[in-house]
């Protein structure tokens, strides 16, 4: 089977990847020649565990290709995947103009009934809108009776876990039309069925609104975790104590209830700003969901109201050390990371802030240039420091030599942002911990 994938960002490029790993023939398309070039050269521009070895096993294969026009593999294929990027505007919307280019250019290329399948992240209603672009271009081609057929794919790949996400998939959410489109997606997707996955088929406007609801539950559990764990600091009480004993109700589980200084990336805070947006365009306001996202954003700035207490109110001339800037481990993505708000409102305060992230510290040279110092290792990170900051819980940074930690600091006070450190693993060495939600 050919398919062709638009867009080799995080999705697309994962998306390809893997299908090319159990048989397909995949053409990554992308319009930045630059990248294509990189990717034919091995070169992979994002960070993923596992990626580059399967992106070379395939091109070597002759099952992965890499083309910077969809017009040039279009006669091959049978389906396209729409796997571009749908930034966020400055009112929340999901920013659609890439996804209708992609329509208009699918029109544009296609010779026999050929399926459109959008992947990217889109709010409710989109499918209607590219139907109508893809039919507005296919008239001005003078051939308005070209056969083509909408699918919606909705990805739900975990940063860091997506090619295992995507081979052992929880479930596979396909949104069709016709039974001719179910059976082209049933044959697309035949070695995830014989491996006894849940592919579940549905109408189009119930796969997009799947990704957006999936998300915003998961972000409101995090929300919801925040806001425990900051009462149980006031009451005395230990939130993960809390949190352990309701993730043992069968009802609740105990996924995402883990307490922190807030969620990012390119998901999570993006669709709950579009699920806010699409509620007030369809007069439904979706007050839990603006709750979610106000307490998120508040909750972004705890670790930096956690060290101005510390230093009474005044961090001038203060050196902070800070460990993980990603927003969350095994990605370099820095989108709407915790790490930049904390950073930026030291720096505003008058702080000296040190950082040292595994992999995202190219991404936060690109984001913030120089306004920091950037470590060569973790330890390096803390030498003269007056306070640590853990903003992303690497593994690498779960079980420090704390008695070096201890020699190296100037001050003697932690604050974990992400709750995996234990007081009886510190106060030995005379350093203080400073915890969210735990007495």
């Amino acid at each position: 089977m050919n398919i062709a994938i638009v867009g080799t960002g995080y999705v697309g490029l994962v998306s390809g990847a893997c299908f090319s790993e159990v048989g397909v023939d995949v053409t990554c398309v992308d319009i930045d020649r630059k990248k294509i070039e990189g990717l034919r050269k091995g070169v992979i521009p994002i960070y993923e565990p596992g990626l580059s070895e399967l992106v070379s096993r395939n091109t070597a294969a002759g099952r992965l290709h890499f083309a910077d026009s969809l017009g040039e593999v279009i006669d091959n294929v049978e389906i396209v995947f729409c796997a571009v990027g749908t930034p966020p505007d400055e009112d929340g919307a999901a920013d659609l103009h890439y996804v209708l280019d992609v329509a208009r250019e699918f029109a544009r290329s296609i010779k026999k009934h050929t399926m459109l399948v959008i992947k990217s992240t889109v709010p409710v209603g989109t499918s209607e809108l590219v139907r109508a672009a893809v039919k507005s271009e296919l008239e001005q081609r003078g051939c308005p009776d070209m056969p083509f057929e909408l699918a919606s794919n909705p990805e739900f790949l975990k940063e860091g876990a997506a090619i295992k996400d995507f081979m052992s998939p929880d479930r596979v959410v396909i949104g069709i039309e016709s039974e001719e489109g179910r059976r082209l997606m049933e044959r697309l997707y035949r070695p995830f069925l014989l491996n006894n996955f849940r592919v579940m088929f549905m109408d189009l406007p119930s796969a997009e609104m799947t990704k957006y609801a999936a998300n915003a539950m998961l972000a409101t559990r995090i929300s919801f975790m925040n806001e425990i764990a900051n009462l149980c600091e006031k009451t005395g009480a230990d939130v993960n104590a809390v949190r352990t004993a309701m993730g043992a109700d069968a009802r609740i589980g105990k996924k995402f209830l883990y307490p922190g200084c807030g969620y990012g990336g390119s998901c999570f805070p993006k669709d709950v700003r579009a699920l806010i947006r699409t509620g007030r365009e369809n007069d439904c306001r979706m007050q839990v969901i603006e709750a979610v996202e106000a307490v998120n954003e508040e909750q972004k700035g705890i670790i930096f109201r956690k060290i101005e207490k510390l230093f009474g109110g005044d961090v001038r001339d203060r050196v902070i050390a800070v460990w993980g800037l990603a927003f969350k481990p095994e990605t370099d993505d820095m989108r709407c990371a915790p790490s930049l708000v904390v950073i930026e409102k030291l720096l505003a305060a008058g702080a000296k802030v040190r950082v040292y992230d595994p992999v995202a510290m190219d991404e936060c040279r690109r984001r913030i240039g120089d306004t920091v110092e950037y470590a060569s290792d973790m330890y390096s990170a803390v030498e003269g420091a007056d306070a640590l900051a853990l903003l992303t819980e690497w593994k690498q940074f779960r079980l420090p030599d704390w008695g070096r930690v201890a020699s190296m600091m100037r001050g003697s006070d932690i604050v974990d942002g992400r709750n995996i450190y234990e007081r009886s693993d510190l106060e030995p060495r005379g350093l203080r911990l400073h915890a969210i939600g735990r007495p």
